[in-house]
């Protein structure tokens, strides 16, 4: 269906080690290291590969060096990909000998794709499954799968039609999927269940998920590493939910003053979460400050402080008396189940210092008791932060695609985040590969002020070469988090990965530039080549509120994928955001990777309305001529066969798995 060529290596063995979209990353990584100095070498592959999956956080890049130097002991030896693919192999196989062959957790924060350590962790995947029991159980659909048994691999037989993933999301973050649009039958064909797998990659990536190394075929099989890896983090977005000043200002309690507060908005939940307990401890008198959720933890101390200061009805000075670890930890899980705290581990998990397992037992105890004060001057301090709505949306659409580009840096906080230029360097060169000259930039951390104006004067000057509009624009405006600047930059490297995008799909031949007349032009001629009548003059055009006219869009591109009994006319608000919702959901069931809201197609937010049409056409120009048309007939065939039989076995089902758009190439994302 996507005229997809994979990443194709020599030597079948070799190949066959990777999946295409682990492929796809590794050559991604090695030609962005090779353009900085022409060709890789040994020397170079300590940082490099300290960051991969498998590795990061397994072992150290001395480690990694003095592995290299038993098979390569001159550092200047060049590299070719294959080699390089070689190397990394060993360096697994030498990490998963390190872990004892089955330690290895999946990250909460990355989705781990390594092929050899395909280990996952049991405590992980049970904690998993009751979570998903607690808070689906009563789910109108699922509820007659569920419970499941934790102990058993039932979660990942219910995984393969795309549902229970898609009904996570929405206990995540409430709203994100509009129900109407996933596929919920008894027996879906394998279109459909291509659909649901890809509407929730797209909506994970919408709520912060990494799901760059993640396909629709690896949901379909089910792969235990990336399911669990997507489920982590889905939930981990779930519970660090309220870790912020706009959901829970008493936070502001956490700093001295008002000069604090600027670093304390820039902290990544965890890292607030990390703070909110340190708080606690210190006052509590416990000595030692805790820097992670795994090591600092094993001994159960610091929670029996913990929870002794927040919930002393429940706690006792005892625990710290007893001597064994694991019976520490035990008591500290009966004592915070008195707080209701969901069972998120065991006390194996806690001695052994499962970090993902024991920062959801920490986010399980904020919930319950954050023990923060509703001190009216911190609240009113909250309140007078800046607050524009518009700013805010789009802070939030931006920082999204960033992290949807898969670069290295996971940006959490965007205008404090891009404030030192390297985030922003990096999505410049994902997005115009070769126009970075990274011999002039400074990686963080940068003490040196100096060095973050240079990081940011190369962005500008590479805008100015990208003719971005940069009047009277200086990198220190960056470095200052001028917001408006900040927003305007992004929107204009925006557009212009959006353009290129079409521009290479559509014109290559011509060289043509491609405008955003194009898109308006072609949005209208494929509404109207359907027979459809609505036209719109420009993307500010004020009749696109009722969504009418996206919806028959996305019907002309695709005619089975939206269900004109849930559109609605558009005349009311509700009416509106319902259609907006559905349209949003449709979308990225299509394929296509938007970061919009509602509210932004019922204000026809002009530039998020360029995004989501320019998202469309890019979809659509992908496809050969004449598959809406097979997709169509084949799907209908499906359903006939699976109705007559009883189940989705037909000749037909199976020829369409063949044709099901393949996970590389189903990951529409701006700027891969």
């Amino acid at each position: 269906m996507s005229g997809f060529v994979g990443v194709l290596v020599s030597d079948p063995w070799l190949q066959s080690q990777f999946t295409q979209v682990e492929l796809r990353g590794l050559k991604s990584k090695f030609l962005s290291s090779k353009r900085e100095t022409g060709h890789v070498m040994v020397g170079d592959l300590p940082p490099l590969m300290g960051k991969l999956k498998g590795l990061n956080q397994v072992v150290t890049e001395q480690e990694i060096a003095d592995i290299l130097a038993e098979s390569y002991p001159d550092t200047s030896h060049e590299l070719d990909f294959e080699a390089f693919l070689r190397v990394y192999l060993d360096l697994q196989a030498k990490a998963a000998t390190k872990l004892g062959g089955a330690k290895n957790s999946s990250s909460f924060l990355k989705a781990t794709t390594t092929t050899l350590l395909h280990t996952i962790n049991e405590s992980e995947k049970e904690s998993y499954v009751v979570h998903i029991n607690n808070y689906l159980g009563e789910d109108p659909f699922l509820k007659k799968y569920l419970p499941l048994d934790p102990t058993t691999n039932e979660l990942f037989n219910l995984i393969t039609d795309g549902v229970l993933l898609c009904k996570l999301i929405n206990v995540a973050v409430p709203g994100t999927i509009d129900e109407r649009a996933i596929n919920t039958k008894e027996v879906l064909n394998p279109w459909e269940r291509n659909e649901n797998h890809t509407l929730c990659l797209n909506s994970a990536k919408a709520i912060g998920c990494t799901v760059v190394n993640i396909g629709t075929q690896d949901l379909v099989e089910a792969r235990p590493h990336l399911v669990l890896g997507l489920i982590s983090q889905i939930i981990k977005i779930q519970l660090l939910a309220d870790l912020n000043l706009k959901k829970t200002p008493q936070l502001m309690e956490l700093v001295d003053d008002s000069k604090d507060v600027e670093e304390l908005m820039s902290l990544a939940p965890e890292k607030m979460l990390l703070k909110w307990m340190n708080f606690h401890l210190k006052k509590a008198g416990y000595k030692k400050p805790v820097t992670n959720f795994s090591s600092d933890l094993k001994d159960g101390e610091a929670y029996a402080y913990l929870l002794n200061a927040l919930a002393p009805e429940h706690s006792s000075s005892a625990t710290l008396e007893i001597k064994d670890p694991g019976e520490r930890a035990k008591k500290v899980i009966e004592q915070a189940e008195k707080l209701d705290c969901k069972r998120f581990l065991n006390p194996k998990d806690i001695v052994e210092g499962s970090p993902n397992l024991n920062l959801a037992f920490v986010a399980q105890i904020f919930q319950h008791r954050n023990g923060l004060s509703a001190d009216n001057e911190n609240l009113t301090l909250s309140q007078m932060l800046p607050d524009d709505i518009q700013d805010s949306r789009e802070e939030r659409a931006f920082r999204l695609w960033i992290n949807s580009l898969g670069i290295v840096t996971y940006v959490n906080n965007l205008f404090e985040d891009v404030r030192n230029g390297w985030v922003l360097l990096e999505v410049l060169d994902k997005v115009s590969p070769g126009s970075v000259n990274w011999k002039q930039a400074t990686k963080p951390p940068i003490k040196m002020p100096f060095r973050k104006v240079e990081n940011c004067n190369q962005i500008i000057e590479v805008g100015k070469q990208l003719n971005f509009s940069l009047v009277n624009v200086a990198g220190n405006d960056i470095v200052q988090g001028n917001k408006k600047l900040i927003l305007a930059y992004l929107w204009q490297l925006m557009r212009f990965n959006i353009l290129q995008l079409l521009k290479n799909l559509r014109f290559h031949s011509q060289g043509k530039e491609i405008s955003d007349s194009d898109i308006l032009n072609w949005a209208n001629n494929k509404v109207k080549d359907s027979g459809r009548t609505s036209q719109i003059e420009s993307f500010k055009d004020k009749n696109l509120s009722n969504g009418l006219f996206f919806l028959q869009l996305l019907s002309a591109v695709q005619p089975r994928v939206v269900s004109w009994k849930l559109v609605t006319k558009g005349e009311t608000d509700e009416e509106q955001r319902m259609n907006a919702t559905y349209i949003i959901s449709v979308a990225r069931k299509l394929g296509c990777s938007v970061f919009l809201l509602p509210e932004d197609i019922m204000e026809v937010n002009q530039k998020m309305i360029l995004t989501l049409t320019a998202s469309i056409m890019y979809w659509s120009l992908q496809q050969p001529a004449g598959s809406s048309e097979q997709a169509e007939s084949a799907a209908e065939a499906s359903e006939v066969s699976a109705d007559e039989n009883g189940e989705d076995r037909s000749s037909v089902a199976e020829s369409m798995s063949n044709l099901a758009v393949d996970d590389a190439a189903s990951d529409i994302t701006m700027g891969e």
